[in-house]
Order: C-alpha cells, then sequence, then structure tokens
C-alpha cells in the first residue's frame, strides 16, 4: 500500500507563496540567464572571428568562417549541451539536487572565462581552443537545465507551479537580450573610442585589430552572473521531496522545508518508507512504460521538433538580417561596425518578440494550462513560418514586414511550447527519476537544435532564396509534427506532483487501472 497524502507532499502542495519561493525562482533563473547569454552570444561575434582569423588578402573581401568552422563555433555548446543534460540529470536522481547544482556553476564560470582566453598562434589553433572550452562550458549549462525545472518543481506550491517554472525559465529570454545588447553596447563603444564612424554610409572594409579584445569580453562577461549566483545556490536546502522520498530522511526534510517555508511538518517515518516501498520501479522496467512511456516519447518528440525550428532561427540570425535588409551586407561594413548591427538587430527581435512570449507564459499558464499553450504555440509558429516561406520574395522588399513575422514566431515559441516543454517534464514524472526523465527530454531538444543549427546553416549559407525558401518550409512542417505529438502528453495544472506521476495511488489502484 502506498500511503497517499504525506505531511511533507501535502505542506509543500499548499504552502502560501512567499518570499523564499521568490528567492529560488531568482536564484534559478540566474542560471538560465546565464545559460541563454553564453550559448546565444557566440552568433553576435562568430562573424568578427572570421573577419580576424580567415581574412584573404587577395581578394580583399571581408573574412568569413568556413561553414565547417562556423558550425563547430556556433554549435559545439550545444553537443556539450546535450552531454551535459544526460550525465548531471542521472546525476542529480542520484547524488541529489543541491551538490549537483553546485558543480555545473562551477564549470560554467571557468569556462566561460577561458572562451574569451582562448590561445594560439595560428587561426586553427585560437578557434580549436575556443571550441574545446565551449564544449565543456555547454556541458555545465546542460546540467542547469533538469536541475533547475526539477529544484523549481519540487519547491513550489501545487497552485502556482507552473508560473514558478516557467518564471525561472523566462530568464533565459532575458539572456537572450542581454547577449545582443551588450555586445551592442560594447562594440558601439569600440567604435566610438576608436573613431570609426558606426553610423558613416561609406563603406569600410576594415577590421580593427581592437575586435581581438571585443570577442574574448563578450564571451567572458557569461561568467560574471554565475558568480553572484554561486554562494546563494550552496545556500539552498536539499528539496525536500528528494531528501524525504530519495534519501528516506524524514527528519531532515522536515527540518529543511519547515526553515525556508516557515511551516510545521510532520516527519512520519513509518508512512515514509512504505511510499517508497511502493514507488520502487526503475526508467527501464516496464511498470515505467506502462505507466508513463508515452509521457516520455511526447516530452522527447515535442522539444526535439521546437528547437530544430527555435535554434536554427536564433543562431542564424546572423546570416538571415543582412538576406532581408535588416542590415547591411558585410562588404558594406568595417568589422565593429558589422558587430554593432548585428547586435542591435539580435536586440530588437529578442526585446519585442522573444522576451515577451516568455512572460505571457509565467501570467497565463495556470488559467490556460501547460496543453494549450503548447498546441497554440506549434500552430501558430508554422504559421508564420509558412507565410514567410510562400511571400519570401515579396518580404525581401519589406525588411520590416519580415522581421515582424519574424519577431511573431519566437513570441509564439516562448508564448508555447520552448516553455511548456521546459515545465512539462518537471512534473510528469516520479520523483527518484523526475532529473533523468528531465534531461532526456531535454537532451532531445538539444540534438533537434544541433540538426537545425548544422543542416539549416550548412543548406542556406549561400542565402540562395530557393534554399531559404525550402528552409521556412521545413521548420513550418516540423513544429506542425510538434504539434501532434503534444496529444501525448496530460494536462498537469492544478495538480500535485504525486498525483500526476501517479506516486500516491497504491497497489490495486494501479492494477486495476491498467
Amino acid at each position: 500500500m502506498a500511503p497517499s497524502n504525506l505531511a511533507i507532499l501535502t505542506a509543500l502542495d499548499n504552502a502560501r507563496t512567499q518570499w523564499y519561493h521568490v528567492t529560488a525562482i531568482v536564484i534559478a533563473g540566474m542560471g538560465f540567464f546565464t545559460d541563454a547569454y553564453d550559448l546565444f552570444c557566440i552568433s553576435t561575434v562568430s562573424k568578427l572571428l572570421g573577419r580576424l582569423y580567415y581574412y584573404d588578402p587577395f581578394t580583399q573581401k571581408p573574412g568569413e568562417l568556413p561553414i565547417d568552422v562556423s558550425n563547430m563555433v556556433v554549435g559545439v555548446a550545444l553537443v556539450g549541451t546535450l552531454c551535459g543534460q544526460l550525465f548531471f540529470g542521472w546525476l542529480g536522481d542520484r547524488l541529489g539536487r543541491k551538490t549537483v547544482y553546485g558543480i555545473t556553476l562551477i564549470l560554467m564560470i571557468v569556462c566561460a572565462i577561458f572562451s574569451g582566453v582562448s590561445f594560439g598562434s595560428t587561426s586553427k589553433s585560437v578557434v580549436g581552443t575556443l571550441c574545446f572550452f565551449r564544449f565543456w562550458l555547454g556541458f555545465g549549462i546542460g546540467g542547469d537545465y533538469p536541475l533547475s525545472a526539477t529544484i523549481m518543481s519540487e519547491y513550489a506550491n501545487k497552485k502556482t507551479r507552473g508560473a514558478f517554472i516557467a518564471a525561472v525559465f523566462a530568464m533565459q529570454g532575458v539572456g537572450i537580450m542581454f547577449a545582443g545588447l551588450v555586445s551592442t553596447l560594447l562594440s558601439f563603444i569600440f567604435l566610438s573610442y576608436y573613431d570609426a564612424k558606426p553610423f558613416s554610409e561609406e563603406p569600410v572594409l576594415s577590421t580593427q585589430p581592437q575586435g581581438d579584445y571585443l570577442w574574448r569580453i563578450v564571451l567572458m562577461l557569461g561568467a560574471l552572473p554565475a558568480m553572484f549566483t554561486y554562494y546563494w545556490r550552496m545556500k539552498m536546502p536539499e528539496t525536500g521531496r528528494y531528501t524525504a522520498i530519495i534519501q528516506g530522511n524524514a527528519k531532515q526534510a522536515a527540518l529543511d522545508m519547515g526553515g525556508v517555508l516557515s511551516i510545521e511538518i510532520e516527519e512520519e517515518p513509518e508512512k515514509l518508507a512504505q511510499f517508497k516501498a511502493s514507488n520502487s520501479y526503475s526508467l527501464f522496467s516496464s511498470e515505467f512504460f506502462q505507466r508513463h512511456g508515452l509521457h516520455l516519447i511526447g516530452t522527447m518528440s515535442t522539444w526535439f521538433m521546437l528547437d530544430i525550428a527555435f535554434y536554427s532561427q536564433n543562431l542564424t540570425q546572423k546570416d538571415v538580417f543582412p538576406a532581408i535588409g535588416l542590415i547591411k551586407e558585410p562588404d558594406q561594413l568595417n568589422a565593429l561596425d558589422e558587430v554593432f548591427q548585428t547586435s542591435r538587430a539580435m536586440f530588437v527581435v529578442a526585446l519585442f518578440g522573444t522576451f515577451p512570449g516568455y512572460w505571457f507564459t509565467v501570467f497565463f499558464i495556470e488559467k490556460l494550462g501547460r496543453f494549450t499553450i503548447q498546441l497554440l504555440g506549434f500552430f501558430m509558429m508554422s504559421a508564420f513560418l509558412l507565410i514567410m516561406s510562400i511571400k519570401y520574395d515579396y518580404l525581401r522588399d519589406h525588411p520590416k514586414m519580415f522581421a515582424a513575422l519574424y519577431g511573431l514566431t519566437f513570441f509564439f515559441a516562448n508564448f508555447g511550447p520552448n516553455s511548456t516543454t521546459f515545465i512539462l517534464p518537471a512534473e510528469l514524472f516520479p520523483t527518484r527519476i523526475r532529473s533523468t526523465c528531465h534531461a532526456l527530454s531535454a537532451a532531445a531538444g538539444k540534438l533537434g537544435a544541433m540538426v537545425g543549427t548544422f543542416a539549416i546553416q550548412f543548406y542556406t549559407v549561400n542565402e540562395e532564396v530557393k534554399k531559404i525558401k525550402l528552409a521556412l518550409m521545413v521548420l513550418a512542417f516540423t513544429n506542425m509534427l510538434g504539434f501532434c505529438f503534444t496529444f501525448l502528453v496530460t494536462e498537469t495544472k492544478g495538480r500535485s506532483l504525486e498525483e500526476i506521476s501517479g506516486e500516491d495511488t497504491n497497489e490495486n489502484e494501479r492494477t486495476d487501472s491498467r
């Protein structure tokens, strides 16, 4: 018999929203701010790397990263993120959320700094060193996904859990916006200081040697928010659900949660032991696949489909903007000016398209539910991408209209599946494998990100109209597939984690329900 309504679980589900919940959101959210900044800031400076290290003196044209090198520079962190998600997600269920949380943050701090220090006497050695450290940076970022989501879901009460997890994830939008803002401000400062005339109409093809400082500073600044967050992360107690359900320490769980939430919790060691015994099936058991197999397929497939579009659009903006006339062509700009214009365009799209979508999810998720928001987001993304594909020739001559449609795809990605695919895996699965299942879902997403980034960027490298139109149509199709796979998951709004996962049902109820 699995006793339901354990005192500690009931207390966590019904605890009033208080200052500690806000603190937890900020602490976990700053990790996601750092993640997003580190992953997306590379797009603002990758063309500068081509100018600095791949300039051909014979052609007298701005240097460009070879497509394979560009894919590696932009995408290697995604490979590291996928690996880190699987490793740290599994470790989070073995060693505890808090312990592993600190390890990921240290790794992110060290590798962000060394990404900017990347050394070497040749272009290959500099880029090779950069890719090495960005892989391990991504490895640390990967751990932040399952751990942040799991920690927030296990701290929150059942009425506001979706909004709290969404608020943590919304810091990704702030990080993306700051990646563009920081690069814009720094490039403007460099331009002003060296009198490079950023608003001049006269083409200046030069590559200022000071640009070598610019990209390094942009990358190294990613370490600052992680540094500021580390102390507070280490002060957070282990989640009550992990301490009680996985470690079996009812007394410590009651002390930890009673202290931070200012509530009294009964220990119930015997009842807790029965709860653990009746929920001992493993990830690879037939019991898991009968109860959660379709859920896992649903969370993995929808995240995979979403990230094909989301990351290919985010990381290839630097190539899209010149093609649609939002910024000048590279042969009309000096190196620092190109960074300035690219970063400014990315910041504007993030400010008006990406950023608002996250917070719409925070405000509406407990009203509309995860399922509805995910379906709405996938459908609207497909519609806008399809319009851009069909009307691409017309939109090339109307860049502001293209930018508006482009921004709306980001809005509905974030007021949609980019948020909900992060939230649902943190709610659907049992406590003892919650971090692992979230990691599997997130890793499927990063696999989609790599498909989108490598395939789409390689396919559209020459900015041929037919290729870009076809790429937009493919992205519309993948989002419709995500719409269909959403029907494999279930609504989790307003229910306790144990009710959703089936942990609070007894063995007879399970047998009857099969």
